[in-house]
């Protein structure tokens, strides 16, 4: 599978750093003043400095839950998410969406937990308990 790219808008570079770095440890890739690149689990992201944030809509109804939209994230393996949950455990980041299993016994079974960095950006991390079902 090949990486995506992905910009969003940050409210500055040294929060953001903490975040992806310090807490979820991405690598720092390119950067600037206004804007930071990260190898986000293989995938480029980009950060770019903005004071437009805008406020979140959990307009998304997935598996009765009210989760926010836009929201990005990350398919990991189960020990890598366990160990991502473990990470912001550490750091008490704030579960909007606490790690939990969507799907029991369906075919698209998942972990998932959703995040909110430190701009207010949703991210959820998923976990598929068989991979060969993440688009079924």
């Amino acid at each position: 599978m090949s990486p995506f790219h992905y910009a969003f808008k940050v409210k500055d570079i040294a929060s953001t750093r903490k975040f992806y770095i310090d807490i979820l440890g991405c690598e720092e890739g390119r950067s600037s003043e206004n804007w930071i690149d990260f190898n986000f689990f293989g995938h480029q992201l980009s950060a770019h400095i903005s004071n437009n944030i805008p406020e979140l809509d959990y307009s998304g109804k997935v598996d009765g839950i009210a989760v926010p939209i836009p929201h990005f994230g990350c398919l990991l393996n189960a020990s890598e998410f366990n160990l991502i949950r473990e990470k912001l455990q550490a750091f008490d980041i704030e579960f909007i969406i606490k790690p939990q299993i969507r799907y029991k016994g369906k075919s698209g079974e998942q972990q998932t937990m959703f995040v909110l960095d430190y701009s207010n950006n949703p991210i959820e991390f998923k976990s598929f308990k068989n991979e060969e079902e993440i688009f079924e």
